[in-house]
């Protein structure tokens, strides 16, 4: 907003000195002897008509004090006429035509630059009110982002600290690697997803963490699987887009999960991503993915709106007691080179 300001100054200076020497190049070629002390009292009393009245607005604009300014209004317009009458004073050849150079000054300088100080006053304040308006919708945007950004379920975080906690009273192997994954998930989740783009790779890394840590609720062999297709490098996305799809997964299968029953992939074609999951149902959550329990998926809704307006699409279809998910984004962000 500084900046605007500091660019609204320039612009007057540079308009203002503009129309200085248009006036001294005028009052010169007409051969005016007094040119000098005619162009003085023109752009003085141009400059006290403007900014008196750029001020006045500027203290009484939207105040809902109509009274008090319109009387300093009538003191402007009454009293602009007298820089000008001074210097015509300073001219011993127009002493006599002092009253006609005032209504002169009045009607041709004064409430002219009156009208152009409010015009300069309206214009600068539409201007400014957009770009509050834009930076308070903007900050809103990144508020709700930034909310639905932290919803991740905190029921699995105490539920793999539990797991970890199990792993290492029993000094299973695997215990160091999960808490491995844990402090990755946790760094990635309060440090880095602070941006509001990052690495497709690291995206996908935190999903790997996630899809770790959630293996540790099974004994047998990874019952999800994810696929990559594509050149992951090759692009950047929204943070933590696609953690709750992966969280509903989990959430909305059944208790007993065989080895690949849910499966992840992620393919990337030029600037365009499609993710699709496919997860066996609970019959108990069927009904609930898209109404109160699915939180998620309304949480990811909200964000593509607000992040990819107009660039993806959400498809989301029940075959035969599977459930299939398909996310496509044509907007990524190329990395910074």
């Amino acid at each position: 907003m500084n900046r605007i300001k500091k660019l609204f100054v320039l612009i007057h200076v540079v308009l203002w000195t503009i129309f200085s020497l248009l006036v001294v190049l005028q009052l010169r070629t007409d051969g005016n002897q007094h040119w000098l002390i005619a162009t003085l009292g023109f752009i003085l009393t141009g400059l006290y008509a403007f900014y008196s009245h750029f001020f006045l607005l500027t203290r009484y604009l939207g105040k809902n004090q109509p009274g008090a300014y319109f009387i300093r209004f009538t003191g402007i317009v009454l009293s602009g006429p007298v820089i000008f009458i001074i210097f015509q004073y300073i001219r011993q050849d127009t002493r006599d035509d002092l009253f006609e150079s005032y209504l002169m000054s009045l009607i041709s300088i004064v409430l002219i630059f009156v009208l152009l100080g409010w015009l300069a006053r309206i214009t600068e304040n539409l201007v400014l009110n957009t770009i509050r308006k834009e930076q308070l919708e903007k900050q809103a945007v990144e508020s709700e982002l930034y909310y639905l950004k932290s919803q991740i379920n905190p029921h699995f975080l105490f539920n793999t600290l539990n797991n970890i906690h199990t792993l290492v009273y029993k000094q299973a192997p695997a215990a160091p690697e999960a808490v491995m994954r844990l402090a990755s998930l946790m760094r990635y989740m309060i440090y880095e997803s602070n941006a509001s783009m990052v690495p497709l790779t690291r995206e996908i890394d935190y999903l790997q963490d996630y899809m770790g840590l959630q293996q540790l609720r099974y004994k047998k062999a990874l019952v999800a699987d994810l696929e990559i297709k594509g050149n992951a490098a090759s692009c950047n996305i929204a943070p933590l887009l696609f953690i709750h799809l992966l969280e509903n997964a989990y959430k909305h299968s059944p208790a007993r999960l065989e080895p690949g029953d849910i499966k992840v992939g992620i393919g990337i074609i030029g600037n365009s991503l499609t993710f699709h999951i496919k997860n066996p149902m609970n019959e108990k959550h069927v009904n609930t993915l898209e109404g109160p329990g699915g939180i998620g998926l309304q949480n990811v809704r909200k964000r593509l709106a607000l992040l990819y307006p107009g660039a993806h699409t959400l498809e989301i279809n029940t075959t035969d007691g599977m459930f299939n998910l398909t996310l496509k984004i044509s907007a990524l962000h190329s990395p910074a080179s």
